[in-house]
């Protein structure tokens, strides 16, 4: 395991400044080096706050694609679409020219909507240049639950697939979510979490033997993950 390296702020809205800072500098990066940058998010509650920040960076976000890294199998209006947030919060102002992928299409079924999201995401150059993840109490990131019944397949890191379907009594709904390899190889890899109770849950996913889903990331990643963290 690449040791993560940690970034500890006073304030949430000082770490959302931060990371939104350090994105922008990586997608600038990636936009000079190689004429496009790409981008996978993270829904939920807590990066909202870094998402309007982002937003606003004066990048040329027209050479920008971003995508999710996990989404609920629930249409783009629903208040629970990670994507309805992405577009309410991140793709707006500067980021407004961005080209977003969503991962939820109106299949029926999240198995079959995942397959076409598989098929798209294979259309982009690899790796990502950004990943950002988030993590729940359980210890769970992108939609790697520890009671899914295909953990072990999201988590082989010899898998072909992209983007998996997900079935998990613990996720209230069916997922799609990027498998393992994609998350892994990202050139920058970000996880973002904030409270106590996130501290203490990751701080149990870094002690010895470990087997939480967050752990598993960390140790497959082939770049430092960096943690950025507030209280």
């Amino acid at each position: 395991m690449a040791k993560p390296v940690r970034h500890t702020f006073d304030t949430r809205a000082a770490l959302a400044s931060a990371l939104a800072g350090t994105i922008a500098a990586q997608l600038e990066d990636a936009i000079e080096t190689r004429g496009s940058a790409t981008l996978a998010v993270s829904g939920g509650t807590t990066p909202a706050r870094m998402f309007d920040v982002l937003s606003r960076a004066e990048i040329d976000w027209s050479r920008v694609t971003a995508t999710l890294v996990d989404e609920r199998f629930v249409p783009p209006d629903s208040p629970r679409s990670n994507a309805k947030l992405v577009r309410e919060k991140l793709l707006q102002n500067e980021a407004g020219q961005a080209d977003f992928l969503p991962l939820y299409s109106p299949a029926p079924s999240a198995e079959e909507a995942a397959s076409t999201a598989d098929n798209a995401l294979h259309q982009l150059t690899e790796p990502f240049d950004v990943v950002v993840l988030g993590m729940g109490a359980d210890g769970h990131t992108a939609s790697f639950f520890p009671d899914a019944a295909e953990l072990e397949t999201l988590l082989d890191p010899h898998t072909q697939r992209l983007v998996a379907a997900v079935n998990a009594p613990s996720a209230g709904e069916p997922r799609l979510t990027l498998t393992l390899p994609p998350i892994a190889s990202a050139r920058f890899l970000a996880l973002h979490i904030e409270g106590a109770e996130k501290k203490t849950a990751l701080d149990a996913a870094l002690a010895a033997k470990s087997r939480l889903p967050i752990r598993r990331v960390i140790d497959a990643a082939q770049s430092p993950v960096e943690i950025f963290w507030a209280e």
